[in-house]
């Protein structure tokens, strides 16, 4: 195994193996609780109220009947409620601050008018469904082009106008005229995060001390705890945040959510405890949607297939209450140089407000954006100069004697081999008789078209803050408790921690627990996003790991009357004692029942910090097959190649590959938010929002690579996300190469049937349309402001919020 650190070389390693996830049991057996599961006494439920109108005046609201209805206990408005506007996970400007209830005006269907609190659950959605307000409709932009179109009405009048976030470089990019430009403009399409457990809370007040305790299905306790207390005026001793069991976030259960103070400014106000549980459509609408770009790009490419220059104009949708979504778009801007050399690059941002719900993160936020960008603009231009997709990007990649690599648009990459993870996933698949087979298709006049894609990547992990809590108790039983600032929601952190702790002290993993998601328990932690934990959190447990075992064999040099400096641990045999001297060795247990009964337990703290983010890679090739008759795309075959650094758990390592394969199938495939053009949502549902299931996906081939970063001392990078930014614009360049032939050169995401058919279509009739699109007139508006004198920068932390989730 390749490592920055001698330690994880030693034979016998636990570090490296394919180890089950002890977490697993509790899970599949129904012993793991939920938010939904809490058993609170004399609970109310909470229901909220929303609106049906995408933007209007309100005016009155009607609860007469519901206040009536039984078992209702109370319905408040944001007039009794009596809680300001205050900002989300990232503050993005004061215009935006967003109040927990409406006030005074609606900008988007679902946004909340009134909770209903209720003593059972029924008994408050039938009286929501009673209460009914007086709005008058405003005019809707339900785009970021209608946001930014002349006369458009503004969402916040008081911003005086729809821009959320816009930033451009002070040098554009000219292109000579003997470069050949590859143009064209590609929609990463608005995505629902669809986590399997809704976005939800409770919360209970102490009667004795007035204490909060607050649980949320979400990535970061600690921050919510902080923005919690901010948004209600509370002591952050008087706040206890606990996350129990957390059905996947994904991004979207980031940070404090609107809701989430509600319940608590409820739980204060009746002395009772409060849970909110949205159903699935309501948290298609309030959970934070993401992706949501209109890019358009341009290539500068010489005769021989090498990059010149690459200038983009990136149109991003912030949603109705701009917060971290607004910063994602900078965020692909960032990543915007991908795995490629250029001379200069040049990417404009213009991110709207609308009357949508709210942007967010999911998986990748803003890096999948920036890889399907460039992926897709490099096929296109294998295309137009008639280079096969591998040979083109391998005339361009950065070579390895480049790293570490400060990129164009400020990133500094750590470490990398792009070119291994390509020739790896070419030879799984049979790149070249794939190829032979796709021509023989071709001339047989075969209907099923077959179809490769190839896409390159890197992207960023633990951006943003690179530092986090790790902590260790040794318990007088011999087993151990590990705490973490990270939150686990399904990535096996349990499993990963309790490695890294049996690997320094023999202890077996199934007697080492994780304590994460209690801001009573845990003294700080940036929570889980960014695929920052194994990095971040696992280095803070090694090291904590580390001062527990220097305390401990200070204790056995005492036990054993010897110096301090020949106490070793038996890693094999799980003991601890003088070196040579095996059969005087203690075990676990004794050394922690004699530190306890001297008053000093056995326990280690580390606060572990990383000198910058670190930049996994990798390449994915799919294979997928076109019914030239209907457009509906069947994929084949699916390799994805990560490099994620340091394998510590090859199993937990494939279990995040193929969960990232699925995700950026689904985008490529099936996924997209959809509004009519009065905001009304119209994919509010499973039946209308398509994902993908096992019966639609082959077995994937995950394959790792280990090019360990030196930035921390496993080597380790990011990998909950990676396969996901990979997988999109390779199944889509693969649905696009499938009709290559016919004189298609794009298709917008999602690749579905309807979409391709009509596709096939207009290549039947030589109806295609051109790929380029110019951009909207927001653009030369920024370049005008530019060349006025005017820095048009990106905002340092907003850019370090969308960098960490």
């Amino acid at each position: 195994m390749n490592s920055t650190d001698a330690a994880l070389l030693r034979p016998g390693s636990i570090l490296g193996t394919r180890v089950t996830r002890t977490e697993d049991p509790g899970l599949l057996v129904g012993g793991a609780r939920y938010l939904a599961d809490l058993q609170l006494d004399n609970r109310l439920h909470a229901v909220f109220v929303r609106s049906e109108v995408a933007h209007g005046e309100l005016g009155e609201i009607h609860v007469d009947d519901a206040i009536a209805m039984p078992g209702v206990v109370e319905v408040l408005t944001a007039t009794e409620l009596g809680v300001k506007a205050h900002h989300g996970f990232a503050p993005v400007h004061g215009d935006f601050k967003r109040p927990p209830l409406a006030v005074g005006r609606v900008r988007f269907v679902g946004e909340p008018i009134a909770v209903v609190l209720a003593e059972t659950f029924a008994q408050g959605v039938d009286a929501a469904q009673a209460i009914w307000a007086d709005i008058e409709p405003l005019d809707v932009v339900v785009t970021a082009e209608d946001a930014f179109a002349d006369g458009a009405t503004d969402v916040f009048a008081a911003h005086e106008s729809n821009e959320a976030q816009v930033f451009a470089d002070d040098a554009p990019v000219e292109f000579g005229s003997g470069e050949r430009v590859v143009r064209g403009r590609y929609v990463n399409q608005r995505m629902a995060v669809v986590p399997m457990e809704p976005d939800c809370a409770a919360a209970e007040v102490d009667p004795a001390t007035g204490r909060v305790t607050l649980w949320v299905s979400n990535q970061m306790p600690h921050l919510v705890h902080g923005q919690f207390c901010s948004a209600l005026g509370l002591e952050t001793s008087n706040v206890r945040v606990v996350t129990p069991q957390v059905g996947g976030g994904f991004g979207g259960k980031a940070g404090l959510h609107s809701e989430y103070v509600v319940v608590g400014a409820c739980a204060l106000r009746t002395g009772r405890p409060v849970q909110w549980v949205p159903t699935r459509s309501e948290d298609m609408v309030s959970l934070p949607h993401s992706r949501g770009q209109v890019q358009h790009v341009e290539l500068g490419c010489r005769d021989d297939g090498t990059f010149t220059g690459l200038r983009i104009r990136l149109l991003g949708d912030a949603g109705a209450y701009p917060t971290v979504g607004a910063y994602l778009p900078g965020g692909t801007r960032r990543m915007a140089q991908g795995t490629y050399r250029f001379d200069a690059i040049q990417c404009d941002v213009a991110v709207a407000v609308t009357n949508t719900t709210q942007m967010g993160a999911y998986r990748g936020a803003g890096r999948p954006e920036a890889t399907a960008m460039l992926e897709r603009a490099v096929d296109q231009a294998a295309l137009e100069l008639g280079i096969d997709p591998i040979e083109i990007r391998k005339r361009n990649l950065l070579t390895n004697d480049v790293f570490p690599f400060t990129t164009l648009t400020g990133n500094t990459y750590d470490s990398g081999d792009y070119t291994l993870p390509l020739d790896r996933a070419a030879e799984v698949v049979g790149y070249e008789a794939l190829r032979a087979e796709q021509a023989a298709r071709r001339t047989a006049g075969d209907t099923t078209l077959l179809g490769i894609g190839v896409a390159s990547y890197v992207e960023i992990t633990a951006g943003g803050g690179p530092s986090e809590f790790g902590a260790i108790d040794i318990h007088p039983d011999g087993s151990a408790t590990v705490f973490a600032g990270t939150q686990s929601h399904g990535q096996g952190h349990q499993t990963a921690y309790a490695m890294l702790v049996s690997d320094q002290t023999g202890i077996p993993v199934d007697r080492i627990r994780l304590v994460d998601g209690d801001t009573d328990a845990v003294r700080t932690g940036g929570g889980t996003g960014g695929s920052r934990s194994l990095q971040l959190g696992g280095s803070a447990v090694r090291g904590a790991t580390e001062v527990m075992v220097e305390q401990a064999k200070q204790v056995a040099a005492r036990m054993l009357e010897a110096d301090v400096a020949d106490i070793v641990v038996d890693v094999a045999a799980g003991t601890i004692g003088v070196a040579g001297v095996p059969a005087q060795a203690l075990t676990w247990d004794q050394v922690a029942s004699t530190a306890a009964d001297h008053g000093e337990p056995l326990r280690g703290e580390f606060d572990f910090v990383q000198q910058g983010a670190t930049f996994p890679f990798g390449a994915h090739i799919a294979v997928v097959e076109v019914d030239r008759d209907t457009g509906f795309v069947r994929l084949v075959r699916h390799v994805a190649v990560d490099d994620c650094g340091t394998v510590v758990n090859p199993l937990l390592v494939e279990g995040q590959q193929h969960g990232g394969v699925a995700a950026g199938v689904g985008q490529a495939l099936l996924e997209a938010v959809g509004f009519d053009s009065d905001g009304n949502p119209i994919t509010s549902n499973m039946a209308d929002y398509a994902i993908p299931s096992a019966a639609e996906l082959p077995m994937f081939e995950v394959i790792s690579t280990e090019t360990p970063t030196p930035l921390n001392p496993l080597g380790a990078k990011g990998i909950g996300e990676a396969a996901t930014i990979g997988a999109t614009p390779a199944v889509q360049n693969a649905v696009i190469d499938a009709l290559a032939h016919l004189g298609v050169r794009h298709i917008d995401l999602p690749c579905t049937p309807q979409r391709v058919w009509h596709t096939i279509r207009a290549a039947d009739t030589g109806t295609l349309p051109d790929p380029w699109v110019e951009p909207p007139p927001i653009f030369d508006q920024l370049r005008a402001r530019v060349a006025a004198g005017a820095e048009l920068r990106e905002d340092a932390a907003g850019a370090a919020a969308a960098d960490g989730i």
